[in-house]
């Protein structure tokens, strides 16, 4: 079932090929695992996993248009609801069928968060391989696409990942051992999701609105910007730095993850 609304077709081919740039990827020949796998690795190459509208106090609309918006045009990335829910409609208009699924995610004490609490993509092919578990949105998290029926150790670039049977027909997905999230199956559709999104943006308890967060994965590893700590790591070796005045952060941000600010960011945390 495809949850995903596609574009209309005046200026589908302009609105794939300008999201094709924003990732550095060219338009797939067919819709198959292949493709997938290098449509997800270039987006987290791209497109940053950050938080940074909440703190910028701009407004957040899951809707396509909008999300397009932000992260074609504007050059923006986002957390979970956006980064998911656009690729969503990139990939369903290179002929993937996606679905939308509701996920909770495991916190350190092991208990499961809100309902809603984060988007991920069932994605069919037409190779048949599938069906995959695509999803940008995560932050570090797997490289490529997990197969979503499959109960043995699955290798990445990242880890070992396993996927396991949950109460009432959910799975868990588990990263060299750890639990990160469990996923509903049911299909959802993005308005769905506005209930997650609103709490993530504006409870204080949700670690969004606890901290700032802009990372991205590279060729030799990721770079993570927090505030104004800067933390790259390349081949495994980690290295932190504190930045100094607001031109040398906005420039971070411009450099690292190709997003310009009029201003630099700072945690706004919402009252209890």
């Amino acid at each position: 079932m495809d949850t995903t609304s596609q574009p209309s077709a005046p200026g589908q081919a302009e609105f794939v090929d300008a999201y094709l740039r924003r990732i550095g990827a060219t338009r797939p020949g067919r819709a198959d695992a292949e493709a997938l796998r290098e449509l997800q690795l270039r987006h987290l190459r791209s497109v940053p996993f950050e938080n940074l509208s909440i703190h910028l106090g701009e407004n957040m609309v899951l809707e396509d248009k909008a999300l397009l918006d932000k992260v074609v045009e504007a050059r923006r990335g986002g957390f979970c609801y956006e980064l998911n829910g656009a690729f969503a409609v990139l990939l369903s208009a290179l002929g993937f069928r996606v679905t939308l699924l509701q996920g909770r995610v495991f916190g350190e004490s092991g208990r499961l968060g809100i309902p809603y609490d984060h988007l991920t993509l069932r994605v069919e092919t037409v190779d048949g391989t599938g069906p995959w578990l695509a999803d940008v949105g995560f932050g570090d998290h797997s490289h490529r696409p997990l197969l979503l029926e499959e109960r043995g150790e699955q290798s990445d670039p990242a880890g070992t990942f396993r996927l396991t049977e949950a109460p009432g027909g959910d799975v868990d997905v588990l990263r060299d051992g750890k639990p990160q999230f469990r996923v509903d199956l049911r299909p959802r559709v993005l308005a769905d999701f506005e209930v997650g999104a609103w709490y993530h943006r504006t409870s204080p308890a949700s670690h969004f609105t606890q901290s700032l967060v802009c990372s991205r994965l590279t060729g030799e590893g990721r770079v993570t910007l927090t505030g104004r700590k800067l933390v790259t790591t390349v081949h495994g070796e980690r290295k932190e730095r504190r930045l100094g005045d607001d031109a040398e952060v906005l420039a971070a941000y411009r450099d690292h993850f190709g997003v310009v600010l009029d201003r630099v960011p700072e945690v706004r945390r919402p009252s209890a």
